[in-house]
């Protein structure tokens, strides 16, 4: 990929526990081009989030083990100090956290949390980093911005919350954008007015993103490349237009599949994938999914390879399933058209 920002290779991520070692993240690869937004997806448990924070090492404690590398701007971050991660966190690399009533500090007006994230990594005097605050409150929409930077968060609506979780992200123009489930819990419509703000910010900024969502849909209409993941590892990936209209793993077929679709005849009955995501500190040998798997067979005790079997280039998945094969067993439901639409 030309012009990456960020290069990720082999990322493990394991945690000792009493019921012992649970491995979130296993052996995920994937590179961030400039300007490119990236969609991850999956169940909950997956391995997305852990993926996530550990680019930041939001997961570095005495009981995890991480491995491989990631490299941004020729440094790997998981060979970084305390110190130096911390003048790229928040500053080069940001995060928008999943939920912003626990992510914001309740006991401090919004607008001192913005000027602290500012102040962290610019030489800038309070009342100049105040008035920076104030600018990122009203460019992500919040009326009578200078005001409201006295405000506690309880004063603010969920989509309100987030969007001062936005500002404080984007105060020092980030190059890598991470948002976690950004709309979790809003409406429909708010939701919507939070994606056009991170595309306007994006092309105000020129930062790459990573999205984190359950949302199909949403990661059609907004992003250029896509993650499966599954068990902790990913089980497809490719361009965001070929993974969700040529489908060839049957994870993510089951994934489009519980999807109500408004270009088809409505179901008697809404597709469900039957059973749960592993358990990471207990994981099946060979291909993860194979327990829930309605088309496993006796090569799939063995691990499958992540290879290119779809028509795209950079196409790939993980399946033991055979091109003519899965031509026939894929449900029509999920072929074509966008998810979700």
């Amino acid at each position: 990929m030309p012009d990456r920002v960020l290069d990720v290779r082999g990322l493990k991520v394991s945690f000792a526990t009493h019921e012992g070692v649970v491995r979130a993240v296993d052996g995920v690869d994937f590179a961030l081009g400039r300007r490119e937004v990236l969609a991850i997806v999956g169940e909950s448990g997956s391995g997305k989030s852990a993926t996530a924070l550990s680019l930041l090492g939001l997961t570095r404690a005495r009981n995890a083990t991480l491995e491989g590398a990631v490299e941004f701007e020729g440094a790997d971050l998981l060979r970084m100090s305390e110190a130096q991660l911390r003048a790229v966190r928040g500053h080069r690399i940001a995060m928008i956290f999943q939920d912003p009533m626990t992510s914001l500090n309740p006991v401090q007006p919004v607008g001192d949390q913005i000027v602290e994230a500012i102040r962290a990594h610019e030489r800038m005097a309070r009342s100049a980093a105040r008035s920076r605050a104030a600018e990122l409150l009203a460019q992500v929409g919040i009326a009578h911005a200078h005001e409201r930077l006295d405000d506690y968060p309880h004063r603010f609506s969920g989509g309100m919350r987030q969007r001062v979780m936005i500002a404080m992200a984007i105060a020092c123009n980030p190059d890598v954008l991470i948002a976690d489930e950004p709309t979790t819990a809003l409406d429909v419509t708010i939701q919507a007015q939070i994606f056009e703000l991170l595309a306007r910010v994006r092309e105000q900024t020129g930062s790459a993103m990573i999205l984190i969502t359950h949302d199909l849909g949403l990661a059609t209409a907004v992003a250029d490349s896509a993650l499966v993941m599954y068990g902790g590892r990913i089980v497809e990936r490719g361009a965001v237009g070929e993974v969700f209209r040529d489908p060839q793993h049957p994870y993510t077929w089951g994934l489009l599949g519980a999807i109500p679709r408004l270009d088809r005849p409505r179901p008697r009955r809404l597709y469900a994938i039957g059973g749960a995501p592993p358990r990471l500190g207990d994981a099946p040998t060979g291909c993860r999914f194979r327990s829930r798997c309605p088309h496993a067979f006796e090569a799939c005790v063995n691990e499958p390879p992540l290879v290119a079997r779809g028509a795209a280039p950079g196409h790939e998945d993980r399946c033991w399933i055979s091109g003519p094969e899965r031509a026939e067993l894929r449900p029509k439901a999920v072929v074509g058209g966008r998810a979700g639409w």
